[in-house]
């Protein structure tokens, strides 16, 4: 890799002219890529679920429905303009209101009590809405600022539709703050530990063009979820700024046994290489082993991630070198006083209390794998949103008004006799928190012929072999007392017709809080499995692997048990990826630490010595790279309003904290403990000298 790094170093201006080229197709497929604002649609094709969310959105176009509710006395005629005006919209299939079924004009005491208490409550009255296309779709959302022009403040329009629009708002405005924060808390950190003001603008520079990479290249994704938009340039330039760091801190060391600052720099890829190149094939790892969710999010985040830690490997030894030799009388000429110490204090300690410190290693996972085990999640998607939200308020508004939460969609086989129907209705009726059945054939009753009913009445309940039934719960989606209530109404609609489904937000939601604890142990098993045999090949050894990884493990359970005793409630995707996101980027300090521990040994020190070579040379590399990864993410988890990425980014940040000390006190720890043991199970751990030693 020498030759490699001469190449880079005496051809700096050739790459750096490549690397600004790239970034016009780049910025080209980040400003196309489709963005998917519906964390449902990631569920699993071949769930029943899924299967009828699909037959509601083809065939009913029910998918996308939404409840507009409107407050007050309004009279019949203004109401029947702005559903006229609303149907109107480019976008929207139908608006269904009492005048569909029934003379508007008679008053509602006197309508059959499922009209009167589906359409009417005290002081309102409610339009349903049904879309063309699906809830994320750019037209449906569309459609959505259309009618909110339309409608009078009086009017709240709730469902799906209506929240993924408020989503996709809040999360394209806050973005673009999360990276612009999260780049100001780096340079403020980098200018603080680093050497020179030069030094944060390089690495920021060299980063940043690997993240328009990133960005770039998702366009052959197809599409990517908000969360991973949200997150994925936050994420990168956590992760991959350790690689900088490392190159950076090695070039000063190599500068000063070279006379050519070319030689300087090959030397330094050369010889921090390995390291990067472990740290970054775990961090990929780590990344794709979140492609064997079954929820399909987590293909995602992983594809992109993985994607970004590559592309930052390159950029870290074509785009960043570049620079660094362009600028290199800059860097040298203007000194700032690095506020890191020395960390010789700190290997002093290590050194004398190794042995107290790994037995505070083992103790710790007493506290941390309970905690850990006992943590509480939501899976509400509604639950991350700010309450201020236009579509949160609506939805609020029509569990208070009309005592419904969610809307379970039924669909069965047409072919299903009217009384076999009605008798079906009326055992679901009787299930505990469904507040009303609405179905045409139980309204209209079974001796009203079909000839009676006008075609376009029908259509909104029967289409293609199908007839759809609406269920309204009382209960919020991801409960226990709704997952239960599904599971009777599955079992009673099963027993009259096999081939039917049930769905919709509750049921889809059910089925991703059953799939979400077998993602986590999948994901965790694999993540660990990887990483483990990526650090074996690396370090060609059986104890290593078991080291490294059994100590970022305590650091990830430390994290995800703190929840549980502050009494915290977090979002359920991340305590599936923090562990996979946490070991990925923590391992780097790890195999850093013990690349430069097995060096020392090689050079003839001996391991107390060694230990302490090893944590005084790598802690400031450590510390600034942990910290880096540490204000990044805490900047989104100070800004953003969503939940789901606060409560992820503030224990990304507070694992990389974690994982800071972890490194710095307990790994040097087990190093020296075990030494013995590793040297035995490590091939060629000893025999190589190096010159002048």
């Amino acid at each position: 890799m020498h030759g490699f790094g001469i190449f880079i170093s005496k051809h700096r201006k050739l790459v750096l002219a490549i690397a600004i080229l790239l970034l016009i197709p780049s910025i080209y497929g980040f400003a196309t890529t489709k963005i998917n604002y519906d964390i449902l649609t990631y569920l699993p094709r071949d769930l029943d679920s899924v299967k009828g969310q699909d037959i509601l959105d083809k065939d009913f176009k029910q998918a996308a429905l939404s409840m507009l509710i409107v407050k007050g006395n309004m009279n019949i005629a203004d109401i029947q303009s702005m559903k006229q005006k609303i149907s109107q919209v480019n976008g929207v299939e139908k608006v269904i209101w009492i005048d569909d079924i029934s003379d508007p004009t008679i008053p509602k005491e006197m309508l059959p009590e499922v009209l009167r208490s589906t359409f009417y409550s005290r002081d309102s009255t409610l339009l349903l809405i049904q879309f063309s296309n699906s809830a994320s779709s750019l037209q449906t959302q569309n459609a959505i600022a259309q009618i909110r022009k339309i409608i009078t403040k009086q009017a709240f329009l709730s469902g799906m539709s209506a929240i993924i629009k408020d989503t996709k708002d809040l999360s394209d405005k806050e973005t673009p703050i999360y990276v612009a924060v999260a780049v100001l808390f780096i340079v403020i950190l980098l200018v603080l530990t680093m050497e020179s003001p030069i030094i944060p603008i390089l690495f920021l520079a060299s980063i940043g063009m690997a993240i328009i990479y990133n960005l770039g290249t998702n366009k052959f994704l197809g599409q990517i979820s908000y969360i991973t938009k949200a997150l994925a340039a936050v994420l990168q330039l956590g992760v991959t700024m350790d690689f900088s760091i490392f190159l950076m801190h090695r070039y000063d060391e190599e500068r000063k046994r070279f006379e050519s600052k070319e030689e300087a720099m090959a030397e330094a890829i050369s010889k921090t290489l390995v390291a990067i190149l472990s740290s970054a094939a775990t961090a990929i790892a780590g990344f794709l082993a979140l492609c064997a969710m079954r929820l399909k999010i987590g293909q995602d985040i992983g594809l992109v991630m993985a994607k970004g830690v590559f592309l930052g490997v390159l950029a870290t030894i074509t785009i960043l070198p570049a620079f660094i030799l362009t600028f290199d009388n800059a860097i040298h000429r203007y000194k700032l006083k690095n506020i890191l110490p020395t960390f010789k204090k700190t290997a002093e300690f290590v050194s004398k209390y190794y042995v107290v410190l790994f037995i505070v290693f083992l103790l710790a996972f007493i506290p941390a794998v309970y905690g850990r085990n006992h943590i509480n999640v939501y899976y509400n998607l509604i639950d991350s949103l700010p309450k201020s939200m236009k579509s949160v308020q609506a939805t609020d508004l029509l569990k208070k008004e009309y005592n419904m939460t969610t809307t379970h969609m039924i669909l069965v086989d047409s072919s299903l006799p009217k009384y076999k129907i009605k008798n079906m209705c009326d055992e679901i009726k009787g299930v505990k928190g469904v507040k009303k059945v609405l179905a045409f054939d139980d309204i209209l009753g079974p001796v009203v012929p079909d000839s009676f009913i006008p075609q376009s009445l029908k259509e909104n309940f029967e289409k293609n072999g199908y007839k759809l039934i609406m269920v309204n719960s009382i209960y919020k989606a991801a409960t226990d007392e709704e997952n239960s209530q599904i599971e009777n109404i599955i079992r009673i609609v099963k027993s009259y017709s096999k081939n039917s489904y049930v769905t919709g937000e509750g049921v889809l939601t059910k089925d991703l809080v059953e799939m979400a604890d077998t993602d986590l142990k999948r994901v965790d098993f694999i993540s660990i499995l990887a990483i483990f045999a990526i650090i074996l090949i690396t370090f060609r050894s059986f104890s290593i692997p078991v080291v490294l990884v059994s100590a970022i493990e305590l650091a990830i359970f430390i994290n995800l048990s703190i929840p549980y005793y502050t009494k915290t409630i977090v979002p359920f995707i991340a305590s599936i990826v923090l562990g996979t996101i946490q070991l990925g980027s923590a391992i780097n300090y790890a195999i850093l630490m013990t690349t430069r521990f097995r060096e020392e040994i090689q050079r003839g020190h001996d391991k107390v010595e060694a230990i302490k070579i090893a944590v005084t040379t790598s802690s400031r590399s450590v510390v600034t790279s942990a910290l880096a990864f540490a204000f990044s993410t805490l900047a989104v988890a100070i800004i953003a309003k969503i939940d789901m990425i606060r409560s992820l980014c503030e224990m990304l940040s507070r694992g990389a904290v974690i994982s800071m000390f972890i490194i710095l006190f307990i790994l040097p720890s087990m190093l020296l403990l075990l030494e013995g043991l590793i040297a035995r199970t490590t091939f060629g751990w000893g025999k190589k000298k190096f010159e002048g030693v």
